[in-house]
C-alpha cells in the first residue's frame, strides 16, 4: 500500500506557490446535495476517500472554495484540497458533469503550466468529437505536462466494482470526459475508471441513482481501492507500475 499522506494546515504556508505542483488529480461529479452519492458522483467519492485516508476526517470540510487559491484568477466553480507529502492538488469540478472541461484546462493551466517541461502529444486524431475552446480560449497547448494530471470517473461500461487505469483514451460516452478531451485538445493523460455497472434502457437515469443496499458495500470497496492507486501514482510518479500492481490485483479478485 501507498504511505500515508499528508494534508498542509490551510490555509498553505506562506511562500508556497502551487506552480510546479507534481501531479493534478481530478474527480468527476455534479455539484448539489441531490447528488451526493450517486454513481456519476463516484469520481468525487474517490477524491473525499483520498482525504480521509491522508487525516482521518471524513466530513469533506478540507476541501476549499476556489477563491482561496491565491494567484489564480480564473473560472472558479471547484473546490480543491493539497496533500503535502505526496504533492498533489485535488480537484472537484463544480460545473455540472458536461462543462467539467471549463474549469480543468484554466486550472491545469495554473497548475501544470511550463516553458520546459514535457509536452502532450500534439496528435488530435484519437480525440473523440470536436476539438473545440469556450468562452474564447484557445486548446490546452503544448507547454502543458499533462502526464501529471490524473482524471477519476465513473464508467458504466465496466461491472460494478471493476478498475482500469488507462494512460490516455476516448471519452467512452462520458460526458464530464467529453468536455475535458474538449477543452485540452487531446487524450494524452491519465485516467481511472470506477465501473458503475451497466444501464440497461435508461444511461441518464442509472448514473444519476444511488447504489442499492446490496451494491454499496462493492461499492465502497472500489471507492477505497481507486484511491490507494491514486497514492501510489502519487508517490511513486510511476504510471506503468501503478497499472501492472493494481491490475494485477484486481484481476486476481475479480
Amino acid at each position: 500500500p501507498a504511505p500515508p499522506a499528508m494534508l498542509f494546515a490551510l490555509p498553505p504556508p506562506v511562500g508556497w506557490s502551487p506552480v510546479g505542483m507534481t501531479r493534478l488529480v481530478v474527480g468527476l461529479g455534479n455539484p448539489g446535495p441531490e447528488y451526493e452519492g450517486t454513481r456519476h458522483n463516484i469520481g468525487f467519492a474517490v477524491l473525499d476517500r483520498i482525504l480521509a485516508d491522508a487525516t482521518d476526517r471524513h466530513d469533506g470540510t478540507l476541501f476549499r472554495s476556489a477563491r482561496h487559491l491565491e494567484g489564480y484568477h480564473g473560472p472558479r466553480a471547484f473546490r480543491w484540497a493539497r496533500l503535502a507529502q505526496p504533492d498533489a492538488f485535488l480537484l472537484r469540478p463544480e460545473t455540472f458533469m458536461n462543462r467539467s472541461g471549463d474549469v480543468v484546462l484554466p486550472v491545469a493551466r495554473f497548475l501544470l503550466g511550463s516553458s520546459s517541461g514535457p509536452t502532450p502529444s500534439a496528435d488530435r486524431s484519437t480525440v473523440e468529437g470536436p476539438v473545440e475552446s469556450a468562452q474564447g480560449e484557445e486548446p490546452a497547448g503544448p507547454s502543458l505536462d499533462l502526464s501529471r494530471l490524473m482524471v477519476v470517473y465513473d464508467d458504466l461500461d465496466l461491472p460494478l466494482g471493476r478498475l482500469r487505469i488507462r494512460p490516455h483514451g476516448g471519452h467512452g460516452g462520458q460526458n464530464g470526459m467529453r468536455s475535458i478531451l474538449s477543452r485540452l485538445g487531446t487524450d494524452r493523460f491519465p485516467r481511472l475508471r470506477v465501473g458503475i455497472g451497466p444501464a440497461g434502457t435508461d444511461a441518464a437515469r442509472h448514473v444519476l441513482s444511488r447504489f442499492s443496499p446490496s451494491e454499496e458495500v462493492e461499492a465502497e470497496i472500489s471507492i477505497a481501492e481507486a484511491a490507494e492507486a491514486i497514492l501510489d501514482w502519487l508517490e511513486k510518479g510511476d504510471l506503468e507500475g501503478c497499472m501492472t500492481r493494481y491490475h494485477s490485483r484486481w484481476n486476481r479478485e475479480s
